[in-house]
């Protein structure tokens, strides 16, 4: 009586396996099947250009905000000082500044354009391995680039309001 050969080790040649027998698992010999290689990682290109987009959205149109604000600030704040505002708004005290309020909104819908598209184009990096680290970095500073805008213009508009008053 011959003995079944131990899990996972061949039968000798010329031998069946016993009855009850189950192969080892994985692929079978002789099927010519291969597990894949992950697919490779593809150039960062896709991944910089969203980053790089993602810049200029947080640091461009604040730039452009921050001096818009500055001069929205300095040219207002004599009305301001001198208390001509009611309870409403009147939008005519904008009326000396509006190239610059002009300036702040193209920075606004420039950033707000930008930043959608890195957004949007990092997320699809992510998702194809295409510069995987800048895509992450770029849908962060995408991201952050509407506070930052926020921030910036209200400081600068209030900076400018205090370089009125002195």
């Amino acid at each position: 009586m011959s003995t079944p050969s131990a899990h996972g080790t061949p039968a000798p040649s010329g031998y069946a396996p016993p009855p009850g027998y189950l192969p080892a698992p994985g692929p079978a010999s002789g099927s010519g099947w291969v597990p894949s290689q992950p697919k490779p990682a593809r150039g960062a290109t896709l991944g910089l250009t969203a980053f790089l987009l993602s810049l200029g959205a947080a640091v461009l149109a604040p730039a452009a905000a921050g001096l818009a604000g500055f001069r929205i600030g300095t040219g207002t704040g004599d009305r301001l000082i001198a208390g001509t505002l009611g309870t409403d708004f009147d939008w005519s005290l904008l009326s000396p500044v509006r190239e610059w309020v002009l300036l702040a909104e193209i920075g606004f819908w420039t950033g707000t354009a930008l930043g959608v598209w890195a957004i949007v184009q990092g997320i699809i990096a992510i998702a194809r391995r295409a510069g995987r680290g800048w895509a992450i970095a770029a849908v962060v500073v995408a991201s952050l680039g509407p506070v930052v805008f926020g921030l910036t213009l209200q400081a600068m508009i209030v900076a400018g309001l205090a370089a009125a008053a002195s």
